[in-house]
């Protein structure tokens, strides 16, 4: 079985010597209560939580899966369990609103225990993993009924919350949704239509499950302008606001998917179920965005977890591990043969992993500070720029974070060899597990197009000068730093040119729209690793001040991290620019008849 220790000490280092982490929850309202303490005492335990309950349930649970019997879904041995230990923790009411039963913390403290989970057992979590953005979703958008009926059984983790968008026919397009809400009696809808891929849509960790569905009026304007959200309980609260009358919503089938076995991937079909509308009619898209924003951070986290899991079991393997002796010579004489953690090959699969870690680690950890200000702040210009910047950033989160959490698990089963194809050792399923991270809340095609086409090219620039221009002050800051000269002078040659290229694709879209479409993705993934390395160059500036203090091995490691990433990882750059000035000429030159084999298909 896989083993895992919570990053406790990188995680601190980014928090206090990074970005003073104190001195942000002190400046929240009500922040006294995130204090250092307290801030410890919940990261040591939500360490052991995941450790001690999760972990062990992990492979047990993928390989077990989840069984459908009588439109009823029993989630794994030891799952249910769990998630009672969750509840009575009182895990799920961290950072909600005492007001609703929740203890106000800010949500960051909520991310970095998601982290943890994510990376001991991936299925487990995404069962409470949508009740939050459930919850948020109510409280944003819901009426005072709907909030005193529905709002702190979520909190209190009782109720779980599902976000249901998918249908058959349509996925990111929700404009083609055939789902109808038709008024029943009273303020109640009857909502009929079919969804699928929703996560947690059935099972039997929680006494009730709370829907939160996308469907259309009898009168509704065509495509996404005539969307409304409805929140569909699976029991109907009784007057006492327990469960009640069994709801029109059943599960229909379960999917058999390539990973994350242990969590219940549901067809969900609504039979004329009694659903109340939240929010204004055909706004629902702009209510659900709430919920899916936060689902989106959510899964970064999830592909930040999964290489963590990875690097943590690759690099205990690689140490024990022997195969050759190291080119320079005898590495271990006593032993038969060198551990495979001499070989430059092996070093360069751990750094990548190690790299992608500790700088998405920086990433999430400076996105929820922006979190924090939106979600607690006071009104006024300081909100308004984290707001910003949390917006320029969430797809940057989702979709870098999970392409090169794909490729770090990836790097995990090589550098275990032939023993990485195997089952046991449980980095086959890191892999498989990964994989969904880069479709579900958005593929990376769609982030890609929402961060250079929604919140780039649609604010004339301006959402991505107030990033750049923060860069830049730092590299002016530190230009005569001697330290700092080897990732100061790269980065800001990557900030001028990351303007630079989001004009050049701004001016060719004027006259060909597809050129946004053509430039995205690489857009995405360079906007990502210019994003990392000026983290990185932020965590060189902390680590070469500490070097003559205690713990000089962390910090040197740190320094040697952020270099490895410069000299190995941020060349990737170049590439995608190239294909970004490359244009849509050779992806659109074809008919799609053209596409052909020779052969009818």
């Amino acid at each position: 079985m896989p083993s895992y220790q919570a990053p406790l000490r990188d995680m601190r280092f980014v928090m206090d010597e990074m970005f003073d982490y104190p001195a942000h929850y002190a400046s929240l309202p009500n922040g006294e209560d995130a204090s250092p303490d307290v801030v410890s005492a919940i990261l040591e335990e939500g360490a052991r939580f995941a450790r001690d309950v999760l972990l062990p349930l992990n492979q047990s649970g993928d390989e077990e899966g989840c069984l459908l019997e009588g439109g009823e879904v029993k989630a794994p041995k030891g799952f249910k369990e769990a998630y009672q230990q969750y509840v009575e923790g009182g895990w799920p009411s961290l950072a909600a609103d005492p007001e609703q039963g929740g203890q106000g913390l800010p949500p960051s403290l909520a991310m970095m225990l998601s982290e943890m989970i994510c990376a001991t057992n991936l299925a487990w979590g995404m069962y409470p993993g949508l009740s939050h953005g459930a919850a948020d979703a109510l409280r944003h958008h819901g009426t005072e009924e709907q909030k005193a009926a529905y709002l702190t059984k979520l909190v209190e983790g009782v109720w779980t919350g599902t976000m249901c968008l998918t249908e058959p026919h349509c996925g990111t397009d929700l404009g083609l949704i055939k789902t109808r809400a038709v008024p029943a009696s009273g303020d109640a809808y009857s909502i009929t239509g079919t969804k699928i891929f929703i996560s947690a849509g059935e099972h039997n960790l929680a006494e009730n499950i709370v829907h939160l569905v996308l469907a259309k009026l009898p009168d509704a304007p065509e495509g996404s302008k005539g969307i409304s959200l409805f929140v569909v309980p699976k029991f109907l609260p009784n007057a006492e606001g327990n469960p009640g009358e069994r709801n029109g919503v059943t599960c229909g089938s379960l999917e058999h998917k390539m990973g994350i076995h242990g969590n219940a991937t549901c067809v969900m079909n609504f039979d004329g179920a009694t659903g109340y509308l939240v929010g204004p009619p055909n706004k629902g898209l702009a209510c659900m965005f709430t919920m899916m924003n936060a689902a989106r951070l959510g899964v970064g986290i999830q592909g930040l977890g999964l290489i963590e899991a990875s690097f943590q079991n690759s690099l205990s393997y690689a140490r024990d591990r022997l195969q050759m002796r190291g080119r320079s010579g005898k590495q271990a004489p006593e032993k038969p043969a060198d551990p495979i953690i001499v070989h430059p090959d092996v070093r360069r699969m751990l750094l990548t992993q190690k790299a992608f870690a500790e700088g998405g680690r920086m990433l999430v950890l400076y996105t929820a500070q922006m979190l924090d200000v939106v979600e607690h702040g006071e009104p006024g210009e300081a909100r308004d720029h984290a707001e910003t910047l949390l917006g320029l950033l969430t797809p940057i989160v989702k979709a870098f974070l999970t392409e090169v959490g794909f490729e770090s698990t990836n790097e995990g089963v090589q550098i275990y060899g032939g023993h990485g194809f195997i089952k046991e050792w449980g980095m086959e399923q890191l892999v498989r597990d990964a994989r969904i991270t880069r479709l579900y809340e958005g593929t990376t095609g769609i982030q890609a197009l929402d961060l250079l086409g929604r919140k780039v090219l649609m604010s004339q620039g301006e959402s991505l000068k107030v990033f750049t221009k923060e860069i830049h002050k730092f590299c002016k800051a530190e230009a005569d730093n001697p330290d700092l000269k080897e990732f100061v002078e790269p980065l800001s040659k990557l900030n001028a040119e990351w303007g630079e290229l989001t004009m050049g694709v701004g001016m060719k879209a004027m006259q060909d729209r597809e050129e946004v479409g053509a430039a995205s993705v690489d857009y995405l993934m360079y906007s990502g690793y210019v994003t990392l390395a000026y983290l990185f160059a932020r965590a060189a500036k902390q680590a070469s001040a500490s070097l003559t203090g205690e713990d000089k091995a962390f910090y040197a490691a740190k320094l040697n991290t952020a270099r490895f990433y410069y000299q190995r990882l941020l060349p990737r750059t170049k590439a995608h620019a190239q294909m970004i000035q490359a244009g849509a000429g050779s992806l659109m030159a074809m008919s799609s008849e053209d596409f052909g084999l020779g052969f009818e298909i």
